[in-house]
């Protein structure tokens, strides 16, 4: 007996153990193939049939990622079933498939072990492993909170368009795609692929749906720190005070672009409001209340690099974070005024953090440029409206100036693997498939090599 023992325990101890960043991938693609299947049931839609494979995998990937791009208008070609498993996979691909897994755990009582919190600290971006499940337990709360409370204060003005039941279901639906930063919506049911274009001078709808994308996308860490220290600004952790900064200047300068080059042809009210909504939802939110095609080419550059810099690390987001590009700039900046080292708010950058952020860039817009390049040559279709896609797709925003209904198999899979990539992150992917972290203890000859 005590031989059959020790044999198991040898077999359990040889037994592969997985990485935090192979966890968190395949989390994301079964909820993604979980999603696939349920949408593909005849129930998930209004007419008759099913819809195809391709349909259902685009459309879960796109709920999962928190995305918004789609092929099919969610108000008039899925069912209210249909509708309720995208806004599920919204909420499990908003706040993470780990953090959704560990909630459950919470919930039935069972105990979160080492590599259980290890993955969740990967998964949050959290500086440490102490405490993670208490950050989870806020994360959880804070998110209701925000979610109900923006549903209430959107009824109102749904309930008065759509009728009270369907007002309250469209409240909470738009509520919980504008908090996790998906960009789905319902309001194909005035005319298909509008999004809140028929909402554009209704303050209280605008600025509800512009505060939640906000509070979704710049972190939950921040959040956290803001709470603790409340207007301490001096207080807080470095990342927040980036965050926080980055975040102000992206959403000021835009909106004041296109305050004076793209509407100036609204009314004043409108006007504003939709220099402020379009300069806030390219940061992965994926709404409008303009029309894009109207929109000029330098208009779209603009949407184009918002929509790659994304959000912020552990938050609803995706893009290559707002972090990435402060981390660059002021490295930039060091090497401009021959600095050792990049620093923020007398903090000093770790040399691994700049490594990170240049390998960062240069995936996105490899992915991003290559992509877009593909899809121009397959479908034949102009380079920019395909670039606007793939940033769209790889930064999980959901814009889009319309050609994604139309588009093949190919260039789908495409959009579908920049969607995923965007979301789970590029350096995750590639630790998940290089596990092993190689530090050898020789090195080659350095040599001097030239650049700029």
């Amino acid at each position: 007996m005590d031989h059959d023992t020790s044999k198991l325990r040898k077999f359990l101890n040889r037994k592969r153990k997985y990485s935090s960043s192979q966890i968190i991938m395949a989390g994301f693609a079964i909820a993604i193939f979980l999603g696939c299947f349920l949408l593909m049931l005849p129930c998930s839609t209004k007419g008759p049939g099913r819809a195809t494979f391709m349909e259902a995998l685009f459309t879960s990937t796109s709920a999962v990622c928190v995305t918004g791009l789609v092929v099919q208008d969610t108000a008039t070609y899925w069912s209210v079933f249909g509708q309720t498993v995208i806004l599920l996979l919204i909420q499990v691909g908003g706040m993470g498939v780990v953090t959704m897994a560990a909630f459950v755990t919470m919930l039935s009582g069972k105990r979160i072990g080492l590599m259980q919190r290890s993955t969740m600290q990967e998964a949050l971006a959290a500086p440490q492993v102490g405490g993670i499940v208490k950050l989870t337990a806020f994360i959880l709360k804070l998110t209701a909170f925000f979610e109900v409370t923006g549903a209430l204060i959107l009824a109102p003005s749904f309930v008065r368009r759509f009728g009270v039941l369907r007002g309250i279901r469209y409240a909470i639906f738009h509520s919980v795609s504008a908090f996790c930063n998906a960009g789905f919506d319902l309001m194909g049911v005035r005319s298909r692929y509008s999004s809140l274009t028929s909402f554009s001078d209704n303050v209280i709808v605008n600025v509800t749906i512009m505060l939640l994308i906000i509070i979704g996308g710049i972190g939950f860490l921040t959040w956290e720190d803001v709470m603790i220290k409340k207007n301490h600004f001096k207080r807080y952790r470095m990342q927040t005070k980036v965050i926080l900064t980055v975040t102000g200047l992206l959403l000021i300068i835009p909106a004041v672009y296109f305050y004076f080059w793209e509407f100036s042809g609204l009314e004043a009210k409108e006007r504003i409001l939709c220099s402020m909504f379009q300069s806030v939802t390219p940061r992965t939110a994926g709404f409008n209340t303009a029309d894009l095609t109207k929109i000029s080419e330098q208009g779209i550059a603009v949407m184009i690099l918002l929509m790659l810099v994304g959000g912020s690390p552990g938050s609803t987001a995706g893009g290559m974070k707002t972090t990435t590009i402060a981390v660059l700039a002021a490295s930039a900046a060091a090497v401009f005024r021959r600095r050792e080292n990049a620093h923020f708010f007398g903090r000093r950058i770790q040399e691994e953090a700049v490594r990170n952020a240049a390998a960062i860039l240069l995936m996105y817009l490899t992915l991003f440029l290559t992509g877009g390049l593909i899809i121009s040559r397959i479908e034949s279709l102009p380079l920019g409206e395909c670039l606007f896609e793939t940033a769209s797709a790889i930064g999980t925003v959901g814009l889009t100036l319309g050609i994604t209904p139309g588009l093949g198999v190919i260039s789908r899979l495409i959009l579908i693997i920049l969607m995923f990539f965007g979301r789970v992150g590029g350096l995750t992917i590639i630790f998940a498939a290089v596990s092993e972290t190689r530090n050898g203890s020789s090195r080659y000859p350095q040599e001097k090599i030239t650049v700029g």
